[in-house]
């Protein structure tokens, strides 16, 4: 159920001077220390920021696509290692319990999660397994009141904060290919589990991803998300249907920080006795920039409003996360080019940006995988 427009608009205000005049001033030092301040995340539960998606019976906001959308674009006007705090708690770490979860599973944990007592974090990646989800071989095998886990999961964000992984793991090795995997909520202090240091990264310091281990992790046979084995690919895939939405927005959000900041720039900076914004080759990246975000927001809140018509958008969250993710790294090469020399240079954190946008078009989907999800379903449609 929507927000009445004034609830709505004085929870966006309230999350946009969060962001503005408590997030931005920190991003060089979250940046330099590569981590979060403690009191800011505290600050972010207090916000409800940890609980947006997940309904007001369990303790959360209970927001809609569309207004989790708009509050993402307020989001991406600052570092993304922000976002990323709460973001797997708002999507892909919880949202597989919330459509697809018992009631019994969603009583116990989404309580914990809307709050930001726990930190869910969402285990696909594999070595072997990232863009090709059906060939996951984190094994489960049942054993009686338990389930046996192995394999390593890699790149898992938020897996060194997380008390809680969603674990896409293979149930019937004798099924190739997404039918034979199930889904699985773990607890993190699951005997046999355990999770490597965070990775070194380009960009997006301050969130973390980490390899995390099963090695014969012996997995309550009650942590199956659901009643049935072999459904977790479809789990996987619904939630990453949601999820491309919200990172699209994030992106989107980007992309009009950095414009702001080029515009500022343009505005005053001189060159040949006036300011660089009066030349019509700047004046352009500014006009073309201004175009594709408004595009991108355009896009994603018409995708939104459909997704909460009840309509499948897989299709339109596909062309959305290409788009806006495709956008946001154009308008940072952009705004490097009109800040100049002061664009390549740290403390200015316009290069901060341009290196952090570059992983938007790789995590919940590459590119290349939105395109061909795009295409087969434009050829599955005159062929029907």
């Amino acid at each position: 159920m929507a927000l009445d427009l004034e609830t709505r608009n004085q929870l966006l205000d309230t999350i946009r001077r969060f962001v503005r005049e408590r997030l931005v001033p920190l991003e060089g030092q979250v940046a330099e220390d590569d981590e979060v301040p403690a009191e800011i995340v505290q600050e972010m539960r207090e916000l409800g920021l940890f609980g947006l998606s997940i309904d007001p019976e369990h303790g959360g906001l209970g927001l809609n696509m569309e207004e989790e959308c708009l509050v993402a674009l307020e989001l991406g006007w600052t570092s993304p290692a922000f976002r990323s705090v709460f973001g797997t708690n708002v999507g892909i770490g919880s949202q597989g319990l919330i459509m697809d979860g018992r009631e019994d599973q969603k009583a116990h944990w989404l309580p914990l999660l809307a709050t930001g007592e726990k930190i869910a974090s969402f285990a696909l990646t594999e070595p072997e397994a990232g863009s090709d989800a059906g060939s996951v071989r984190t094994s489960a095998i049942r054993d009686g009141d338990h389930y046996i886990m192995n394999g390593t999961k890699r790149f898992i964000t938020n897996a060194d904060k997380a008390s809680v992984f969603t674990v896409m793991a293979r149930t019937n090795p004798d099924v190739k290919g997404a039918g034979g995997i199930s889904a699985f909520f773990v607890p993190r202090e699951t005997p046999g589990v355990s999770v490597g240091l965070p990775e070194k990264k380009m960009g997006q310091h301050g969130a973390h991803v980490c390899d995390v281990i099963f090695d014969d992790a012996k997995v309550p046979a009650e942590c199956l998300i659901g009643d049935h084995e072999g459904v977790g690919f479809k789990t996987a895939m619904k939630v990453l249907d949601r999820g491309r939405l919200h990172i699209s927005a994030v992106c989107t959000g980007v992309a009009e920080r950095l414009i702001d900041e080029m515009t500022r720039y343009a505005a005053e900076r001189k060159q040949f006795g006036q300011a660089i914004g009066d030349f019509q080759l700047i004046q352009a990246m500014l006009a073309d920039s201004k175009m594709e975000a408004y595009a991108a927001r355009c896009m994603i809140l018409d995708a939104a409003k459909k997704r909460d018509a009840g309509e499948n958008v897989s299709v339109e969250g596909s062309c959305c996360k290409l788009f806006a993710s495709e956008m946001v790294g154009r308008v940072a090469d952009r705004a490097v080019q009109v800040f100049g020399g002061a664009g390549y240079i740290a403390d200015f954190g316009i290069e901060r940006f341009y290196r952090d946008v570059r992983l938007f078009r790789i995590y919940e989907g590459t590119s290349q995988v939105q395109q061909t999800i795009i295409g087969k379903a434009m050829l599955r449609a005159v062929r029907d």
